[in-house]
């Protein structure tokens, strides 16, 4: 089985997310030439190499036509609509959607209205839909079949957004990782946007506190826009090959010489101890599928109307 793990130990962004995929070895030309199929203002990605804090990482920047100003408060059936027209492969159309389900399912808490009402300001803008469906090309060119993550820290403070003056994590990053666990930080900045909470509320079926058991393919390293004073800003991500019954089950030597048997009504039943990984386990949302194959389940959405979007 193909598994993607997302090492979040600097939070994640959708533009740090997309980044370290094509830095593990996504099809770079796939994801632009597809990206081109957005029906929106033109945009173009940058590539460079940085260094964070020692560790070579790859930016990504979309840049906008400077002659064309974006359009930064779309709706959320706009964007529904966007990517089901753009004739994306059936799977790629499922990740697309299944992260900007759990933004709209979000925003529509936070402000008290229908979701098919909510209307995105940051997210909506060109550059943060083009992390969304970049993300999910990428690892529809990895052919990932199983996504997990570590615990996320989210970050402190406040954030300035359309809004005015927001606590961090901003309320629609906070309501999308309910239930979901997430790590400390001692920095008073945002580690992780709503677009990043995007991808891990839509996309991971698993957490880890450590790289899960796999035979390591490849290694990418997606930089962030800041500069961290104590570790780099960067998401690490690791793909590689899981044996499905690696890690399942440990029996201790102890557990063999001191084996324990219950008899009740004529049955036998002995005693397993379950590994960390099995009792620190995550949410399954949907099943990943290969390269063009249909899902078992879509997105269906209907409505439009307006809100708004924190950040």
């Amino acid at each position: 089985m193909k598994v993607l793990y997302l090492d979040c130990f600097s939070g994640i962004s959708g533009d740090m997310a997309l980044a370290a995929l094509i830095d593990a070895g996504a099809d770079r030309d796939y994801v632009e030439s597809e990206l081109n199929k957005i029906k929106t203002e033109p945009f173009t990605l940058a590539w460079k190499r940085v260094n964070k804090r020692g560790i070579a990482a790859l930016k990504m920047d979309v840049i906008l036509d400077p002659h064309m100003p974006p359009k930064h408060h779309r709706h959320y059936r706009e964007i529904v609509e966007m990517i089901q027209q753009a004739g994306f492969n059936e799977r790629v159309t499922a990740l697309s959607l299944a992260i900007f389900e759990k933004i709209g399912i979000a925003e529509a808490k936070i402000h008290d209205i229908p979701v098919e009402k909510v209307h995105f300001h940051e997210v909506g803008a060109i550059d943060s839909i083009v992390d969304v469906i970049g993300v999910a090309l990428a690892i529809d060119s990895l052919r990932i079949e199983k996504i997990i993550a570590s615990p996320v820290p989210l970050g402190s403070g406040t954030v300035n957004c359309d809004h005015g003056l927001y606590p961090v994590p901003a309320p629609a990053t906070l309501e999308m990782m309910k239930g979901l666990p997430i790590a400390p930080t001692s920095y008073s900045l945002e580690m992780t946007t709503p677009t990043g909470a995007g991808i891990i509320a839509g996309l991971v079926e698993e957490f880890s506190r450590g790289i899960p058991p796999m035979t390591v393919e490849s290694i990418g390293y997606g930089a962030g826009t800041r500069d961290l004073p104590t570790q780099p800003n960067v998401l690490r991500v690791v793909v590689g090959q899981s044996d499905p019954l690696m890690g399942k089950w440990h029996i201790h030597h102890d557990d063999l010489l001191h084996e324990h048997k219950h008899h009740h009504h004529g049955h036998e039943h002995h005693h397993q101890r379950m590994t960390d990984d099995q009792a620190f386990h995550g949410h399954q949302h949907h099943k990943h599928y290969e390269h063009g194959e249909d899902p078992d389940h879509g997105h269906h959405h209907d409505g439009h109307g307006h809100s708004h979007i924190d950040r």
